[in-house]
């Protein structure tokens, strides 16, 4: 056998190497926060990682983009007085959300954080403490962060806590998101938020608009803070905005279902 075809089958042969590897590994997920590139009206986001790479960890931040259908989550570190006014909205458009509480929340708010689960809604663990999860890199001290917001929950509800967990600030790790799924959680990033938080500087209806209409998009899911009184003033005439654009509103355990296929 000539030299040239010598050459040629081992290229051939590493090629082949290469395209295993490529579909058989993962490339690491790198440590930051959260944060989105939009690029087009109306269409997804990219995030830090792909769908396919938060798969391998049962986490997402993003559902079927073949379906206009909505995931409406809420972050809440304290109360602001809104989320009576919010949750009234939710059900008179019969439309579920997930609400991400940490502890101090949960402790001074049962009435509300029960009335969250009496109307069907998904409560889910945003840490006891709303520290900066990625710096906790032993499995202990992570687990303790989510299970004593377990414990305190079922105190408060006398049931288990559903098993979805958002990192504070979306700050996150590959072992968060390991230590999340040897947990049994599902971990929820988002792929629309807008700037709703600061109390001190709350934005119009007009600018919350302007954020979240065009960004709206299939499989969005939506993170708005339940402390902000911008989101309360709105909230009715901004569900009603999204529906008229056709979209439906799903659940957590829908998102999930229909990216694991089970």
């Amino acid at each position: 056998m000539r030299k040239r075809d010598i050459l040629l089958i081992l290229g051939a042969v590493a090629a082949a190497v290469v395209l295993l590897i490529t579909q058989f590994t993962h490339s690491a997920i790198s440590t930051g926060a959260w944060g989105l590139s939009f690029r087009q009206e109306n269409m997804p986001p990219s995030g830090p990682a792909g769908v396919q790479e938060l798969a391998r960890f049962d986490a997402a931040y993003l559902g079927n983009t073949e379906e206009k259908t909505i995931y409406l989550t809420f972050d809440a570190g304290y109360e602001n007085g809104c989320t009576s006014q919010i949750l009234d909205v939710l059900k008179d458009h019969n439309v579920p959300a997930a609400f991400f509480l940490v502890g101090n929340y949960m402790e001074k708010n049962a009435d509300l954080v029960r009335r969250m689960v009496e109307e069907g809604h998904i409560v889910g663990n945003h840490t006891m403490h709303h520290r900066d999860m990625s710096q906790l890199t032993e499995q202990e001290a992570f687990a303790k962060e989510l299970t004593d917001l377990e414990a305190l929950f079922t105190h408060i509800t006398g049931k288990a806590l559903p098993k979805y967990y958002r990192p504070p600030q979306g700050t996150y790790s590959q072992d968060n998101l390991r230590m999340a799924k040897d947990m049994g959680y599902r971990t929820v990033f988002w792929s629309l938020a807008y700037v709703d938080w600061n109390n001190d500087k709350q934005p119009t209806a007009e600018e919350a608009y302007s954020k979240l209409l065009p960004r709206i998009h299939n499989g969005a899911v939506v993170l708005l803070h339940s402390t902000s009184q911008t989101n309360a003033q709105i909230m009715d005439e901004l569900l009603t905005k999204w529906e008229s654009m056709g979209y439906t509103f799903g659940t957590l355990d829908d998102l999930f279902h229909k990216i694991s296929g089970s």
